[in-house]
């Protein structure tokens, strides 16, 4: 009988005198087995897959599977329950983006449920009140928070089950409690100060005058309350409804500027993804407002220099040279062209060309790090939760949901259960620029999700991605995706390969985790990079969750960041 080459073959030993010869191949093999640089396996199975960052939260979505919901089910069931378990990242009062793949279809469909300030939150009204600059908590960092409206978009196009259905796990969450889990616990223990500067919020988030530890049971009645009018009603319970008219009450007390048409009027919209090819692979993101043109650029940039190659490897100085430095001029074309793309034209396709990448990677000097990139030229003119669902019918979902940073703005209409985002502190009150303050206009996010897929001719490969962390993002997704496009990873090895991140968009500093080894750190050191370390697997460079298709096969893979609470669970087999 032929052995599979990709199986581990039993050594054929002796009784007597070769026993301790077969012992030693056997542990040899053992060994080998177990010697890999990551530090999980891959959820593996024919049925469907949901990663997220709460167990509880993959669970619900994988109930929702099994009991005949689709992808785009799950998602909203999962996205639901983490609105519950991780309050500081993300809920109903944020914004939310996604990608849905339709596989009978065999198309990407973009939604973009980010909100707009209301129509009365101008740069006069804020320079009025000797403002400079955006306030990043309170009351006039709230914009019209999206989500609902995106569950809605998503459940009547693609959805099975209803928000009803998808929706009663969140509840039961929300009104029984439950376990507060570790990585919370930190981020909640964080923010003490932000919480006890709004009554509400304090009441709600600080039961005991203090934040919940690790294993404290938490309950939220309020939210419960607030998704069951979702459920019953859809997203008129929210932007015209009891939970609106509570908000619209907090806005007047805080002196907002939020008014009822600037809830009613507002809808999500589905938008076009944009894409490029990288290597074999071809990427998608979702346009402006959001900041995937980066990370489509940095790849561009990357494709013409011989990342993976001899002297390139993975965490090479020279390999990460090359990344950070493509980093930069990828973030600054996008704080000088990108915005709301309503209303004005930005230059989307020259920033996406080839031949744009390819004068921007000339500017890279492989032995010095740039402190000032500038953007190029053109003639004329934080805090957050992602999760990814894979059914059995191979349709995918990438969504990504925030508060943007933590707590939001600080502040909770009484009797909703849920913080307001702060999303708004990402205007700029230059009235230069595409991304100036204005009413009824949506900020320049951070968060994005993406997808990607290859090998069309032989049983295509889809995988839908993302890691979260602010202006981290676009970063992030490029080193994974140069761990599977460049480095050959599997799809847990890439997640959980060590990154480095820029967050600022000037200068030479730059976070790396640990792992990186010292003479690697040492000769970016002697590049001119100024390097911050930070843990083995730190939440400074973001936490992401993955799902992978082999439509040629039937085979799903999923993928969950350890640096998150989270998992991915796996849908049982079907009776």
């Amino acid at each position: 009988m032929r052995m599979n080459s990709n199986r581990l073959a039993a050594p054929r030993c002796g009784f007597k005198s070769a026993i301790l010869l077969c012992l030693a191949a056997v542990v040899a093999q053992t060994l080998n087995a177990q010697d890999r640089g990551q530090g999980r396996s891959m959820v593996i199975s024919r049925n469907g897959i949901v990663a997220a960052e709460s167990p509880l939260a993959a669970q619900a979505g994988v109930r929702i599977l099994e009991s005949g919901g689709n992808a785009v089910d799950a998602a909203i069931a999962t996205n639901a329950v983490m609105g519950v378990v991780e309050p500081m990242m993300n809920g109903i009062g944020g914004d939310l983006f996604a990608i849905v793949y339709d596989a009978k279809a065999n198309k990407l469909y973009g939604l973009n449920a980010s909100g707009w300030a209301p129509a009365g939150l101008t740069i006069d009204f804020l320079q009025k009140q000797g403002l400079r600059d955006m306030p990043q908590k309170g009351i006039n960092s709230v914009t019209v928070p999206g989500a609902v409206d995106g569950w809605q978009k998503l459940a009547e196009k693609f959805g099975r089950k209803g928000l009803s259905e998808d929706l009663s796990a969140a509840i039961a969450t929300a009104r029984n409690g439950f376990p507060v889990p570790e990585m919370a616990a930190a981020y909640w223990a964080g923010d003490v100060d932000l919480l006890r500067s709004n009554e509400a919020a304090s009441q709600l988030y600080l039961p005991g005058n203090r934040a919940p530890k690790a294993g404290d049971v938490f309950r939220n009645e309020d939210l419960a309350w607030s998704l069951q009018q979702i459920a019953e009603h859809g997203r008129d319970a929210y932007y015209k409804g009891e939970i609106a008219r509570k908000m619209l009450a907090t806005e007047k007390t805080h002196g907002g500027t939020m008014r009822e048409e600037d809830l009613s009027k507002y809808s999500a919209e589905w938008v076009e993804p944009i894409a490029t090819t990288y290597r074999e692979w071809k990427v998608y993101e979702l346009p402006p407002n959001g900041p995937g043109l980066a990370a489509l650029e940095m790849l561009n940039i990357l494709e013409t220099t011989p990342l993976g190659q001899k002297g390139y490897e993975f965490a090479s100085p020279k390999a990460l040279h090359l990344m950070i430095e493509a980093k930069k001029l990828a973030y600054a074309d996008l704080e000088r062209y990108i915005g709301e793309p309503r209303g004005q034209k930005l230059p989307v396709a020259k920033l996406l060309s080839k031949e744009w990448a390819a004068a921007r990677a000339k500017q890279i000097d492989e032995q010095h790090a740039n402190c000032d990139t500038p953007a190029g030229e053109i003639a004329g003119g934080s805090d957050t939760t992602y999760l990814t669902v894979v059914d059995r019918e191979g349709n995918m979902v990438s969504l990504i949901q925030s508060n943007y940073s933590s707590f939001g703005s600080g502040i909770v209409a009484p009797g909703t259960g849920f913080v307001l985002h702060n999303r708004g502190g990402l205007f700029t009150l230059d009235a230069k620029s595409p991304n100036a303050l204005a009413g009824r206009k949506r900020p320049l996010h951070t968060i994005i999700p993406a997808f990607a897929e290859r090998g069309a001719e032989k049983g295509t490969t889809r995988v839908a991605f993302g890691i979260m962390g602010g202006w981290n993002q676009s970063q992030a997704h490029v080193q994974f995706l140069t761990d599977l496009a460049d480095y050959k990873m599997n799809l847990q090895a890439a997640m959980e390969a060590p990154r480095f991140t820029k967050i600022t968009f000037g200068g030479c500093d730059v976070k790396m985790e640990n792992r990186f080894s010292q003479k690697t750190r040492d000769e970016l050191t002697a590049r001119g990079h100024q390097i911050q370390l930070l843990g083995t697997f730190s939440s400074g460079v973001g936490g992401g969750q993955a799902v992978l298709r082999d439509f040629a096969t039937g085979v799903n893979f999923g993928a969950s960041d350890p640096r998150k609470d989270g998992e991915a669970i796996a849908e049982l087999p079907l009776p």
